[in-house]
Formats: structure tokens, C-alpha cells, sequence
């Protein structure tokens, strides 16, 4: 009954008739009946009523049964199947992260470049539709993962990335134009670089405007994040006595990844701590949906004739209780 649904649902004020059948019969019970005085109960005590009263309530009872079984065949019940062929217009997403060494400071938990790790990996387990891919740059680049649908590799390979893979410093440029060769020749309807750095560009072969121009060049749009508190950072240093805090000053070139984000018609956003990271991954995921086109089936099947079939058979029992034990003649 699940997937049963009605036809002519207006048929089902008739199953007050039966309701009033079933009232008129048991008043008509009580009145008919007669009362017959006796001084001493015990000598009908033991009178049981005969077949043939029980038949009588059998018949009733079957005709109400039957009259709601044909009022049920009148609303006609159908069966529906239902299946949909999904679209969807993926979009595909290069996330480029700094791993240079003051991503090691902690004014993020545990530290600026785990926890950009961590909150990625949310914003990819969201992502289910796109395909996703990963660079790290510092003073140099690197593609860690191509663009991929198999998120739970590219989550690993995120887990993966620590300091020390690249030489230190902060090539923004390179880490840009590393990312727009990895999606340049997507055939996606959307494709989005997320750049992630805290720091200000310093070295590499590619300035980093230039990367921006030749990312809008093939309609790519790139969203910068600053990463890092305002003022000083605590940061790990070893020493003889070993790992102390020292507090360092936050750089961030925010006016360039600002314009970098506006040439390509993205966004430039400051991630102060983790939730205001998780924050910023959060509007950029809904901003970048996913289109979804939908298109659905439904096909129905009569299912009436079994409803009235039993409303057929149980009137032909009534009928021959009638006839054999109750002998009515119609």
C-alpha cells in the first residue's frame, strides 16, 4: 500500500453507508429481540445460539466487507513507479595550498597548515559531484593529485602533505599558474581555483598577477584566502631547551590576492582561525553549487480489479449462505 494512491478519492464518502448499515443493525438487533421474563436464569444458561443465527451475522458481515472492498475498486487504487535521470553539471575545483614553513604557526589549531588541511577535507566530503585536485606550493610548486571524483584518495594525499616537501618560501604566482594548468583544459562548466596562503610573494618564476590573467584568460575563477590572526603569531622555534614560542608578525599581501581574486572574478577572504576558515570554505561551497537537472517518470497501473474480485467473491458466498443455510430465495 505504500505506493498506492487514488484515482477518484471523492468514492470514499460512500463508506459512510456501510457505517450506517452496521448502527441500523445493531439497533435493529436490540429492537426485535423479544424479553421473555423468567423467574430463574439457569434454564436457558446453557442454550447456545444455532448455526444458523451465527450465519446471519456472517452474511451481514461479509456484505458490509464486500460493499467496502467496491467502494474502494470505485475510487480506483493504482500503483506508481516512479524514476528520475539526474544531470548534473559538475564543477571542477583546484585547491592550492601554501606549505611554506609559517604555516607552522600556531594562532590556528593545531597549526595553520593542518588545520587547513582538516577543513578542506570537509569542504571535499561536500563535494561529492566535482572533480577536485590538489597543488602545494611554497618556493617552488608541485601537483599533488590531478583533478579526481575518487575523494577519499584526494583526502589521503591531503593528509599526506607536511612541511619540508618544497623548499621554504612563498611563490603565490607559481602556486597559481601550477593550479591553472592542472584545469585549464577542463571541459566543466565552472572551474574554480581556491588559493590558500598567510603569507606575502617573495620568490618564483610567475608573477602572481600575471598567473591571474591568464586564469581569466580561460574563465577560471580563483578565490584567495589569507590565512593567519591579526598582529602576531605564536610560532615554533627549537631551541637547546627545545620547541619554545616565539611571536612573529603576521604578513599577508592582502591587497594583492585581493586583486588577484577580482581579475578573475572571485573573491579575496581573511581567515583569522579555524571556524572563520571553515566559515569561508562554507560561502564558497555555496556559491559554487553544483547543477543539478532533474527529470522524472511516473507510470500507473490500475489496481481496482483485485479490490472488486473480492468484493465479487465474498457477495457469491453471501449468496449461497443464503440460499443453503438460511434458505432466503432471491
Amino acid at each position: 500500500m505504500n505506493n498506492i494512491t487514488f484515482a477518484h478519492p471523492y468514492w470514499f464518502i460512500l463508506l459512510l453507508v456501510p457505517i450506517a448499515m452496521i448502527l441500523w443493525y445493531v439497533y435493529k438487533r436490540k429492537k426485535v429481540v423479544p424479553t421473555l421474563m423468567l423467574s430463574t436464569l439457569p434454564v436457558i444458561s446453557t442454550k447456545k445460539p444455532t448455526f444458523k443465527i451465527i450465519a446471519r451475522h456472517i452474511v451481514f458481515g461479509l456484505q458490509v466487507v464486500a460493499m467496502v472492498l467496491m467502494i474502494i475498486a470505485m475510487a480506483r487504487p493504482q500503483s506508481s513507479n516512479n524514476w528520475q535521470n539526474v544531470e548534473t553539471e559538475g564543477i571542477d575545483i583546484v585547491i592550492s595550498l601554501d606549505v611554506s614553513g609559517s604555516m607552522l604557526a600556531r594562532d590556528f589549531k593545531p597549526d595553520r597548515l593542518d588545520a587547513s588541511k582538516n577543513i578542506a577535507a570537509e569542504f571535499i566530503n561536500n563535494r561529492k559531484d566535482d572533480r577536485i585536485g590538489l597543488v602545494i606550493f611554497s618556493a617552488t610548486s608541485f601537483t599533488q593529485c590531478p583533478l579526481t571524483t575518487d575523494h577519499a584518495a584526494l583526502i589521503n594525499l591531503f593528509k599526506d602533505v607536511k612541511f619540508g616537501f618544497l623548499e621554504d618560501g612563498t611563490a603565490i604566482g607559481d602556486g597559481l599558474s601550477t593550479a591553472v594548468l592542472r584545469i585549464k583544459d577542463s571541459n566543466a562548466k565552472s572551474k574554480v581555483i581556491i588559493l590558500l596562503t598567510d603569507g606575502v610573494n617573495n620568490t618564483g618564476s610567475v608573477d602572481p598577477l600575471t598567473a591571474a590573467e591568464i586564469a581569466k584568460t580561460f574563465n577560471i575563477r580563483v578565490y584567495t584566502i589569507g590565512v593567519g590572526t591579526l598582529g602576531q603569531a605564536p610560532y615554533p622555534v627549537q631551541t637547546p631547551f627545545g620547541t619554545q614560542m616565539q611571536m612573529i608578525k603576521v604578513e599577508i599581501d592582502e591587497p594583492l590576492l585581493n586583486k588577484m581574486a577580482d581579475i578573475t572574478g572571485g573573491k579575496y577572504f581573511r581567515a583569522t582561525n579555524n571556524e572563520k576558515l571553515r566559515q569561508i570554505y562554507h560561502e564558497i561551497d555555496q556559491m559554487e553549487k553544483t547543477k543539478i537537472m532533474v527529470h522524472e517518470y511516473r507510470k500507473h497501473k490500475e489496481e481496482f480489479f483485485p479490490w472488486l474480485l473480492s468484493a465479487l467473491i465474498l457477495m457469491s458466498v453471501c449468496g449461497l449462505l443464503n440460499v443453503s443455510v438460511l434458505k432466503k430465495l432471491p
